[in-house]
C-alpha cells in the first residue's frame, strides 16, 4: 500500500508492487529466467499488471533472496523451500490468529471481570461453573457403587 507524501509524491512500503522482472533479478542477484521458473513453480508470486507484465516488491527481492540462500547455501531442493515457505506462512497465520483472540478474551475479561467465574467438572462428570478457588459441591447421595475388573485370562 502507497502512503501520500507531502510533495505530492508517493512512498512505497514493502508490499508496493514497483520493480519490473529485470530490476528485481538485479537486486535479488539473480537471472531474470530464474525469476520466472520461481513464479511458475510458485515460491515467488509478483504482482501483474494489466498486460501480464511481473512486478515486485521489496518483500518479493527479500524473498527471492532467501529462496536463492536456502537453495544455494543450504542446499535445499526447490520442493523443500516451498514447503518450508507454505509451513513460514502457516506460523505467520497462526501467530496473527493468536493475537486476534488474546484480543477477544482481554475484551471479554474487561466485560466478565478476570477470575470471575471458571469452569470444573462436577462428581457426576458434568460441567459446572464455580468462582476461582472454589470446589464444585459434594452430593448430597454419593455413589456407593462397587465395579469389579477381571481380567480375560
Amino acid at each position: 500500500m502507497s502512503t501520500p507524501r507531502s510533495s505530492g509524491g508517493f512512498s512505497p512500503d514493502d508490499e508496493t508492487p514497483v520493480f519490473v522482472i529485470s530490476v528485481a533479478a538485479q537486486l535479488a542477484g539473480m537471472h531474470a529466467q530464474t525469476l520466472r521458473q520461481y513464479d511458475r513453480l510458485g515460491l515467488v508470486s509478483p504482482s501483474r499488471t494489466r498486460g501480464g507484465g511481473r512486478r515486485y516488491s521489496a518483500r518479493d527481492v527479500t524473498l527471492l533472496r532467501e529462496v536463492q540462500r536456502l537453495s544455494q547455501d543450504e542446499g535445499v531442493s526447490l520442493a523443500g523451500i516451498q514447503r518450508i515457505l507454505d509451513l513460514e506462512n502457516q506460523v505467520q497465520a497462526l501467530r496473527a490468529r493468536v493475537t486476534e483472540l488474546c484480543s477477544e478474551l482481554d475484551a471479554l475479561k474487561s466485560v466478565f471481570g478476570a477470575g470471575s467465574r471458571v469452569f470444573a467438572a462436577g462428581l457426576a462428570g458434568e460441567v459446572v461453573a464455580v468462582r476461582a478457588g472454589q470446589r464444585p459441591a459434594r452430593s448430597i447421595n454419593p455413589s456407593r457403587a462397587l465395579v469389579i475388573w477381571r481380567p480375560r485370562g
